[in-house]
């Protein structure tokens, strides 16, 4: 496994359940909706519950908030190469301890 696979769930909360991956594959083809829709992003996030690729809240669509708000899957990981936090957005809280 290289390094930038894994998910930093050191600080995990209620959220995150055995079933969900540790790692991730990394980069991923892009965000879903925006390529569908011929649009761009800025940084990628990745659903640990479904594995659902959408774009972070500072791109113009914020698909990856949209499903968690659509799905109620709680916790995500970044889909850029290098970083290995993870968030919950029901705790509105990061599950990485560093």
């Amino acid at each position: 496994m290289k390094a930038d696979e894994r998910i930093d769930l050191s600080n995990a909360c209620a959220h995150v359940t055995p079933a969900m991956p540790r790692t991730a594959q990394r980069p991923t083809a892009g965000c879903k909706e925006c390529l569908a829709m011929g649009s761009e992003w800025v940084h990628l996030r990745i659903c640990l519950s479904c594995g659902h690729v959408g774009c972070c809240d500072d791109s113009a669509n914020r698909h990856a908030t949209a499903h968690y708000q659509a799905t109620h899957h709680p916790v995500i990981t970044s889909g850029e190469v290098g970083e290995t936090w993870a968030y919950c957005y029901a705790d509105d809280q990061f599950l990485s301890a560093g």
